[in-house]
């Protein structure tokens, strides 16, 4: 690890766990535009994640798509850190002011997650588990939510693996207006009875 890769001004964070699973401190802290914007860029533009997330755009038509993101009232996003490295992007989101709300019978205080992770040093190596595991844990910590939701495209099965290693269930397949996915959920019962975080 390079002194560059660290965020060079200590962020404040939402959420920070120890996960002896990797030997690591994750974090999670909202996204500052200004700092970010650039990493942010060049991640979405990434091979592996463009297929996801369809949103390797110039920089000016990605400032509008980020923007727009921003000012949604029913998402907060963030910045995921590995022993403070900015190595990931996450949304969280109300279950019940998303589009996902039509494809099953969602409760006024459902979560939702969507994950990306930037650098590919840090894809399939373990850390993905780990990172989901902690924003469930911190959506389950800090809300009154008893379910966490997600919809990853139907063709990601590396993405489903992880997922069920989380406590998520796998619910069916359902149709969104950008593409075919998959609906899991994790129940806060299960996730606290599986995962060894503490309740």
């Amino acid at each position: 690890m390079t002194v560059a890769a660290v965020d060079s001004k200590r962020r404040e964070y939402a959420y920070e766990v120890y996960d002896e699973t990797i030997g690591r401190t994750i974090s999670f802290a909202e996204i500052e535009l200004e700092r970010d914007f650039d990493r942010l860029h060049t991640w979405f533009g990434y091979d592996h994640v463009k297929p996801d997330w369809q949103l390797d755009l110039p920089r000016s038509e990605f400032r509008l798509e980020l923007d727009s993101k921003l000012n949604d009232d029913h998402l907060t996003l963030y910045i995921g850190h590995l022993d403070h490295v900015p190595m990931s992007y996450w949304e969280t989101y109300s279950a019940k002011d998303d589009v996902i709300s039509e494809c099953y019978d969602v409760d006024p205080d459902d979560r939702g997650i969507h994950v990306l992770l930037g650098p590919p040093e840090y894809v399939g190596r373990g850390y993905g588990t780990a990172m989901i595991q902690a924003i469930t844990a911190f959506q389950f910590e800090t809300t009154d939510a008893k379910r966490v939701v997600g919809e990853p495209d139907i063709r990601s099965k590396r993405t489903h693996h992880v997922l069920e290693k989380c406590s998520f269930e796998l619910k069916g397949e359902i149709s969104l207006p950008d593409k075919d996915a998959m609906l899991v959920h994790c129940d806060r019962d299960r996730f606290f009875e599986e995962s060894g975080y503490d309740d």
